[in-house]
């Protein structure tokens, strides 16, 4: 649900109960500035963002190899070719 703050000082209570059922969302005008989640789910967001925040883009790629080697999955990958450029093209004229 949308709250603004001024909805969220007065309904603090209510907002906190109904966490259980969907994140609450603080608004100033149009703009969320904050959201009141559940304490599980804001566990599991802050071990996710562990995990992912020491994952390089090279373990990144050899977590990718691994599960494409897994699924014996290739890419295929087509030959290369010289594309079309205008600067090289014409260049006597």
């Amino acid at each position: 649900m949308k709250w603004t703050i001024e909805e969220a000082k007065e309904q603090l209570p209510s907002i906190i109960n109904a966490i259980s059922l969907e994140p609450q969302l603080i608004y100033t005008q149009e703009e969320l500035v904050a959201a009141i989640v559940d304490p599980e789910l804001f566990k599991e967001f802050l071990n996710w963002r562990q995990k992912t925040a020491k994952t390089s883009l090279a373990q990144a790629f050899q977590e990718l190899q691994q599960l494409c080697s897994e699924e014996n999955y290739s890419l295929e990958i087509p030959p290369r070719s010289d594309r079309d450029n205008p600067f090289t093209e014409n260049e006597d004229e």
